[in-house]
This record gives structure tokens, C-alpha cells and sequence, in this order.
């Protein structure tokens, strides 16, 4: 049995937060804010919350999605992402706090072909994944003694945005849809991330502290992931593969998405299902 924690969790009105909120255990003290509740982005808020509730561990889900329009906006893509987690990265040491922080494929430039490991050159190329690098880094940079940094990817859900649910609302509103095929992934069930996170939160101490990667085992396109999603779900619906070019987008999406996840898997002794299985457990 765990002993209990104390766990703050930030982005609280998020999709990942709400898989959180779905899986957590009855020994956990979990508190959920949003950036209404609590503004991670100023150190003052940090501390006066920090004084009155003191937690154990932060699972920092909070964060700038926007791939597109941090191009247009990269000091709020910089604050959410970056400054944000250096105040986090401060406050959790001075209050002897444990940080879990989400991170994405994005930092990488999507043009290997073979699974993106934690110790492989990072190299973003849109401002979100520039971003998102500079929050990891903010913590490696730290004098923080006990994190993880989790990669992810492609994340779906029956909450928050993803491409899960919006493949089933318009399937419901229209006959063909054409999807993206040249770009590779691991669709990732957030339910099961969280059951990861939640179980790290426990486990997490100085020495096995780092960077770490977590996706649904397997590889699939987001046309290959769409049509899954239909058989899954019994809908007839034509799907149609179209490439990058053809559904052009502000920023650069990643050809090639696919994280290692072993590193995880060892050390914290975790069964990750391929994303086939992890879909059909929706």
C-alpha cells in the first residue's frame, strides 16, 4: 500500500488532469487548479499557495497546446512553457517537493526512423517545441533533486481536446474525411499515462530522477489511427489519406513522432500495452 501523498496538479481542467482525476486512488490527496485557481506563471502566487498547502509532489500538465498559434504568439508559448516551469522547478526546491513534468515529441525535428531515445539531440523547429525544450531544460538546469521530465505523444482521451474525439464527432456530421498519412506516431491513451504518473509520484527519489519517455507501444499514421478509431466504434465512413503537403498547417508537424519508451518501462517496472490494445480499453 502506498503511503499517502499530497499531490498538486496543475492544467487541472486539462485532458491529462482529468485522466488524473479518473484514476487516482483513495489514498492520494489530489488538488486539481487551473490557471484561474492558481497562476503558475508568477512566483508570488507559487509561494503563497506553496505555504498553505505544501505538497508532496506537482504533476505539471499545465502547458501552451497551441502548435499553431504559438507561432503567432511565443511570449505566451515561452510563459506557460518555459517561465512557468523554472518557477516550478524553484518552488518545488525550496519547499523539498517532487516535480513531474509533461513533455512532447515536439522537441525533437521528426526526422529520424527509428524510436526517438532520452538521450538522442533534441532540435525543435516550431516555437511551441522551442518552447517546450526550454521548460525541460529549466528543470535539468535546476537545483531540483527529485523530477521526471515524461515525453508523450499523439494523446487521446474521452476528455479535453484530441484526436480521438474529434474523429467521432465528425464522423457523425460527415461522410468522407481525409487524413494525414505521412506522419508517424504512437497514439497514446492518457488513462494509462496517468496510472504511470501517478504510480512515478510515489516512487520518485533522486536517483532515478531524469528524462524519460512514455508512448502506447507500436506505430501508426494519423490515417491508420482514424480508421482504428471507426472500426472500434462500428461507423462507416470513408476515409481518404492525404500527405503533409495537402493539409497545410502554420507550423511544422513532426513526420516522425515515435518515442522509445524502455527507459521508462525498467525503471519504474511498468507494463505499457501497444496502442492497438490501450485503444480498445476506452
Amino acid at each position: 500500500m502506498h503511503t499517502t501523498h499530497k499531490i498538486l496538479v496543475t492544467g487541472g481542467e486539462g485532458q491529462l488532469a482529468q485522466a488524473l482525476k479518473h484514476v487516482r486512488g483513495d489514498n492520494d490527496i489530489c488538488i486539481f487548479v487551473d490557471k484561474n485557481e492558481l497562476d503558475i506563471t508568477s512566483a508570488e502566487a507559487l509561494e503563497e499557495f506553496f505555504k498553505e498547502h505544501r505538497p508532496d509532489v506537482v504533476i505539471n500538465t499545465a502547458a501552451y497546446t497551441q502548435v499553431d498559434a504559438s507561432e503567432s504568439y511565443p511570449e505566451t508559448a515561452f510563459s506557460v512553457n518555459d517561465v512557468a516551469v523554472k518557477n516550478l522547478a524553484g518552488i518545488c526546491e525550496s519547499y523539498n517537493c517532487k516535480l513531474i513534468h509533461i513533455s512532447t515529441d515536439y522537441v525533437f525535428d521528426g526526422t529520424a526512423h527509428q524510436p526517438y531515445r532520452e538521450t538522442d539531440p533534441t532540435n525543435p523547429v516550431t516555437v511551441y517545441g522551442k518552447s517546450k525544450r526550454a521548460g525541460e531544460e529549466a528543470i535539468q538546469n535546476s537545483k531540483l533533486k527529485s523530477y521526471a521530465i515524461v515525453r508523450t505523444s499523439w494523446l487521446y482521451s474521452p476528455y479535453g481536446h484530441n484526436f480521438y474525439k474529434t474523429m467521432l464527432r465528425l464522423a457523425h456530421s460527415k461522410n468522407e474525411l481525409s487524413i494525414v498519412n505521412d506522419q508517424k506516431g504512437s497514439p497514446t491513451n492518457a488513462l494509462h499515462l496517468a496510472e504511470a504518473l501517478l504510480l512515478i509520484a510515489h516512487t520518485l527519489k533522486p536517483e532515478n530522477s531524469g528524462l524519460y519517455h512514455y508512448c502506447n507501444g507500436g506505430q501508426t499514421t494519423w490515417f491508420g489511427f482514424a480508421k482504428a478509431i471507426f472500426e472500434k466504434h462500428n461507423l462507416s465512413i470513408e476515409v481518404k489519406p492525404v500527405t503533409s503537403e495537402e493539409y497545410a498547417t502554420a507550423a511544422q508537424r513532426p513526420a516522425y513522432s515515435v518515442l522509445d519508451s524502455n527507459k521508462i518501462k525498467k525503471t519504474f517496472s511498468l507494463n505499457i500495452p501497444d496502442w492497438q490494445t490501450a485503444l480498445n480499453t476506452l
